[in-house]
């Protein structure tokens, strides 16, 4: 697996100026060889990058771009016309490679060997020998400390006009030396409730400052629809709620990254259950009827599908099998002697009228969720894969069978 890491370069001027010139050259043959092939060229990746000595000699300032640059557009053609292919295979859209406009910044793309790091500074070659060559090699200062023994390094620049050097370099594989596995239950009061082999229980709470932020944003709102429109008064109040709407989005989306790192990385289980969870059947008219007050207990603004989808990737990047299973009854279901009872929403405490067991409703749910993965109870449907309040975070429980419970705030809360 390949892992990128983007680290921010300061180039001069007359760098950057360098820069621009052999990206534009880059990606001018790029768009050459594009109108070739829609009007009728036929493709073929070996003998495109033999005619590059003629396109030196058409255009003779391609000479004082670095060839690998060049060779690299002839690939990066090539990948474009494979999966076009593929597609036409597959019976989707076509989607043939586009030419690149003149606001696009073309990549440059440098193998790791044709590059020397001195400290902090990034040595770039550029094309063209002796007195022919007319642009010195580029010298671009790094703002952190590169990765060790990378591939290559991408060149990009953003809308801003600031320049990047991507690192890519391979994964190495973490050897877990405890395997286990741990059953989650996505809650509705907390993010997500867990159990493990032994017993243990893991609370992830999620984002608690929507509510607060949801005040806010309302007090903006209504002032503002007081205002007349485009008015001085009523442009501000806009990018104030603006402001405001993308502060709480930044929030919660930390807290999603928080809880999703720390159960992919910091538990030491190597296997993650979690629960199926289908959101559309918490608000069923059924419940609505039986609970006037649902829509409090239902409310949360966590992100339950960004979180599942942090959770899928940052599996992959730490080893980590995760696996789906539907959680139908889960929550009516006593994990104790298997009977089964309604449990409406605003109830949070299973009480089993059978064995008498007394358990938080996500706990017993993730004990059941558990238990099904390792019998493969039916109903289950099972997808594999290798796969704040303003200064709120995550916080984590940990509690025991025998009611030990030890409180860990991983990160700072209100």
């Amino acid at each position: 697996m390949l892992l990128c890491k983007k680290i921010r370069i300061n180039v001069s001027e007359q760098d950057a100026a360098t820069l621009e010139f052999m990206q534009g050259k880059c990606r001018g043959l790029y768009n050459w060889w594009v109108l070739k092939l829609r009007n009728g060229e036929k493709w073929d990746l070996y003998d495109a990058k033999k005619n590059l000595q003629e396109s030196k000699q058409h255009d003779p300032e391609l000479v004082q771009v670095y060839g690998k640059l060049l060779q690299e557009v002839y690939y990066r053609l090539d990948g474009a016309m494979k999966a076009f292919f593929r597609r036409v295979k597959a019976g989707e859209a076509p989607g043939f490679p586009r030419v690149r406009p003149r606001h696009y910044f073309f990549t440059l793309c440098y193998p790791a060997m044709y590059l020397k790091i001195e400290g902090d500074k990034l040595i770039l070659p550029t094309g063209g020998k002796g007195k022919n060559k007319q642009y010195s090699n580029i010298v671009a200062r790094l703002t952190e400390i590169p990765p060790e023994q990378f591939k290559e390094v991408a060149i990009s620049r953003d809308g801003k006009g600031n320049y990047f050097a991507s690192f890519v370099r391979e994964r190495q594989e973490k050897q877990y030396e405890i395997d286990g596995i741990v059953a989650f239950d996505l809650g509705i009061k907390t993010l997500a409730t867990s159990v493990n082999e032994q017993g243990r229980v893991y609370t992830v709470g999620g984002f608690k400052g929507s509510r607060w932020y949801n005040k806010q944003l309302d007090k903006i709102r209504s002032k503002r629809d007081k205002c007349k429109k485009k008015s001085r008064r009523y442009i501000h109040l806009s990018k104030v709620y603006k402001r405001v709407s993308q502060k709480k989005r930044n929030k919660q989306q930390d807290s999603l990254h928080k809880a999703s790192h720390l159960i992919s990385h910091n538990l030491v289980e190597r296997t993650i259950v979690v629960g199926d969870l289908s959101q559309r059947q918490m608000v069923t008219k059924q419940h609505v009827e039986r609970n006037k007050h649902l829509n409090r207990a239902v409310y949360n603004e966590w992100g339950l599908y960004a979180f599942l989808e942090m959770l899928k990737y940052k599996c992959v990047l730490y080893g980590k099998e995760l696996h789906f299973l539907d959680e139908r009854n889960t929550s009516k279901q006593c994990s104790g002697c298997g009977n089964l009872q309604a449990m409406p929403l605003w109830k949070r405490t299973y009480c089993c009228v059978e064995c008498r067991l007394v358990m938080d409703r996500d706990e017993n749910s993730a004990h059941n969720i558990l238990t099904r993965f390792f019998a493969r109870r039916a109903p289950h449907t099972e997808r594999c894969g290798v796969l704040h309040t303003p200064q709120s975070g995550v916080d984590v429980t940990m509690a025991s069978c025998e009611g030990q419970v030890q409180q860990l705030n991983l990160f700072e809360s209100a």
